[in-house]
């Protein structure tokens, strides 16, 4: 034997090229042999080789079970070789009632739960093929589909299964491939022969009148399905999409007004342990005031207790709320992406999904036929020798006994063809009785019969939908709603309303006081206290704000970058010590100081201003940030910073402005545009300075200001009442030397 030269083959190749070509061929390969289902019989390889060798092992439903491990151990040496626990982790899968809606396989022993518990080693496990696996397999003997050669090339395997059983879309399938995945939701058997039935009769039929047939998934953990209809047609014709699917729960009574709320279902795919650690953390860190306790009360059936705070929490706010905050809600996506009978990878809707299947059958059903044809011409071959042997038995016994090769001379005495000479050769002497000749010629009328039939059967193709038709009623007969297993286990409920789940739901309300100090250090003191007396800070730190608050409230924080931030009261640091800076807090940046602290009221009016004179009103609500960046509301910059943010009642009719310069004007509150965003108008013009405060206030209640710890009034502003803009007269006496009313 010579062996070449390992410098023989060198070829000169773009190392761009060369990566290219084997990732390619590697992403090919892990697509059509490893991730991706075939749509014909929703199987990926490792769950049709499993379920073909524990058919060779005659593994039927009928018949006992063995160990996983021998299962095991036959598909990675005959078909499959990758790793046994990946293997065994797929046979897992196709045995746990919780993960597949129609399991394939039946398993003794612990094959894992809902909690997400993981099934024994593979030595102590057994198992057997269902009912659905044979559904499957039906007809692999009778040349229905194709097959090749395995990775040895010592045995065969099938290319795809038969498939009397839409398994694609009844048990799922999900899978990541490179660069593309697939997510396939399980679906009711008896909605799926529906769709099928209709299909075949009106095979342009579009996804509005298959989502008559087939509302939405099916999963096998039940549950709500709560997405709006026109979202599932959308997401069937389209093959892209997602359902929302919400827990099954009840109200159960108790004396005295007292309830509890027991989650009898959980969504699909959720692990329990998990999700019950969840809603008590929850608990725990009183993030969900409404609760007061959870248990898992479990055995075979899903049972998890919650118990509400008080009777006179309302059941379906404090679900809306689990639903927000846990799993109890999810979302489980749609992506039809398959491999087609040409093996290419490519997104389907449900009708393409449907009528692939119902190709696939119409295949296997020409090919079966043809099967079938052909046997049966072969068996009337040789019967029609039989009866040819029988009208002169005595000469063909005489052949037989007489000539050294009967075979030749049967041919040529009785115009006998090899397979019929054979046949009679090989017939038992106790068959030659007159009883077996009458046997023969029934067998031989009703073949023929039968040939005519399938014959009728291949040339017909009105009577091939018939027989197809046939062939999906009887599997919704075997797997409908008329069994324990097809029956719809997931409820098609309405799309919720867009509920309102207040903040005080999630927070546990209590009075506290909150501290901000000159540096921006803030924290919240448990009750309302006055935080004058013994409250520490930092060295050479001091209080600037305080006010008191309860858990459940919203603060607004005004920034001098004219900025609004929302902080929720229980985000605040609490205890003995600092606090933390406001920073960490909300995004406020470094070069930016706090220009109001303030707790927030609905429907409320803000006066906002900057140092250069210009401002205007703002509704509060309209500032509430929905992240830690906040929300730009006054536009300043250039050294113009945000120097003013009041509060206006209700009662007020006038604005007053007082400068740098310790100038005053008073003008009409009308005269204010009431703005989201933007610089504003001008408030007070100045030759030097800008502005130092504002405030809106009752002209007849008279302009108020604090002076120490007085607060003095001046009813009488017509000196300083004049027009928006103007640069108006010298504050009054006693008018505060910091030029502020508060």
């Amino acid at each position: 034997m010579t062996v070449a030269s390992p410098t023989e083959d060198i070829r000169d190749t773009a190392l761009t090229d060369a990566l290219s070509e084997r990732y390619l061929a590697y992403a090919l390969s892990i697509i059509t042999a490893r991730s991706l289902p075939d749509v014909r019989d929703g199987l990926k390889p490792v769950h049709r080789r499993l379920l073909y060798a524990m058919r060779q092992l005659r593994l039927n439903p009928d018949q006992g079970f063995k160990k996983c491990a021998r299962v095991v151990g036959d598909v990675i040496g005959k078909f499959h070789p990758h790793g046994d626990q990946a293997v065994y982790d797929a046979l897992v899968r196709l045995a746990q009632s919780f993960a597949a809606r129609y399991p394939l396989v039946d398993g003794q022993g612990n094959f894992g739960n809902v909690d997400g518990d993981n099934a024994a080693a593979m030595r102590y496990t057994e198992a057997r093929l269902t009912g659905v696996a044979e559904a499957l397999l039906d007809g692999i003997d009778e040349d229905t589909v194709d097959f090749r050669d395995t990775y040895d090339g010592e045995e065969s395997e099938p290319v795809v299964l038969p498939a009397a059983f839409p398994n694609l879309l009844a048990n799922g399938a999900s899978g990541i491939a490179v660069g593309m995945a697939t997510n396939i939701p399980p679906h009711n058997t008896g909605e799926l022969c529906d769709a099928l039935l209709h299909l075949i009769k009106y095979p342009k039929a579009r996804a509005v009148k298959l989502v008559e047939l087939v509302p939405g998934p099916d999963f096998p953990t039940g549950g709500v399905l709560v997405e709006p209809i026109e979202n599932v047609i959308e997401a069937y014709a389209t093959g892209r999409g997602s359902f929302r699917l919400r827990a099954r729960w009840e109200k159960e009574k108790q004396g005295h007004g007292q309830y509890r709320i027991v989650v009898t279902e959980i969504p699909y795919q959720v692990q329990k342990a998990r999700l019950v650690e969840k809603i008590a953390e929850l608990v725990e860190s009183r993030k969900l005031a409404m609760l007061a306790d959870i248990r898992d009360e479990s055995a075979d059936e899903v049972r998890i207790v919650l118990e509400p705070k008080s009777r006179s929490v309302d059941a379906a706010m404090l679900m809306e709320t689990l639903y927000r905050l846990t799993d109890l809600e999810v979302r489980i996506p749609l992506n039809l992406n398959v491999l087609d009978a040409s093996n290419t990878p490519r997104v389907m809707g449900l009708r393409e999904a449907l009528l692939a299947f119902l190709e696939h059958r119409l295949d296997v059903l020409v090919r079966r036929t043809r099967h079938r044809l052909d046997r049966t011409e072969r068996r009337l071959e040789v019967l029609e020798g039989y009866l040819v042997a029988f009208l002169d038995l005595d000469e063909v016994i005489r052949v037989i006994r007489e000539e050294d090769d009967p075979k030749p001379a049967l041919m040529r005495a009785f115009e006998l063809s090899d397979t019929q000479a054979e046949a009679i050769l090989n017939l038992r002497l106790r068959a030659l009785r007159r009883l077996e000749e009458e046997g023969i010629r029934r067998e031989h009328a009703d073949l023929t019969e039968e040939r005519e039939k399938l014959g009728a059967l291949l040339g017909d193709e009105e009577k091939r939908s018939w027989a197809l038709a046939a062939e999906v009623r009887t599997i919704r007969e075997r797997f409908g709603e008329k069994t324990e297993l097809g029956r719809r286990r997931t409820e098609i409920g309405s799309s919720p309303t867009t509920a309102v789940v207040p903040f005080e739901a999630m927070v546990e309300k209590e009075a506290v006081t909150v501290i901000c100090s000159e540096k921006g250090w803030i924290r919240a003191i448990k009750g309302h206290v006055d935080p004058n007396g013994d409250t520490r800070y930092k060295e050479g730190d001091r209080g600037r704000f305080w006010l008191h608050a309860d858990t459940t409230d919203k603060l607004v924080l005004f920034g001098t970058n004219g900025r609004f931030y929302t902080i929720p009261c229980d985000r605040i640091p609490r205890g003995r010590g600092h606090g933390d800076p406001v920073r960490l807090v909300v995004e406020l940046g470094t070069e930016d100081d706090i220009v109001r602290l303030l707790v927030h009221e609905e429907g409320r009016t803000l006066l906002v201003a900057s140092s250069d004179g210009r401002g205007f009103l703002v509704k509060e609500d309209q500032v509430i940030a929905q992240t830690r960046g906040g929300k730009q509301v006054l536009n300043v910059g250039g050294g113009v910073e945000a120097q003013v943010c009041a509060v206006v009642s209700e009662s007020a009719d006038s604005v007053a402005v007082v400068g740098e310069n310790r100038k005053l004007v008073v003008f009409p509150i009308s005269e204010l545009p009431t703005m989201t965003r933007g610089r504003g108008v001008l408030l007070q013009r100045y030759k030097d300075g800008g502005l130092s405060d504002t405030v809106a206030f009752n002209l007849a209640e008279g302009l108020s200001w604090r002076s120490g710890d007085r607060t003095r009034t001046e009813t009488d502003v017509v000196p300083w009442t004049g027009k928006r803009a103007q640069a108006g007269r010298l504050a009054p006496k006693g008018f505060p030397r910091s030029n502020r009313f508060a």
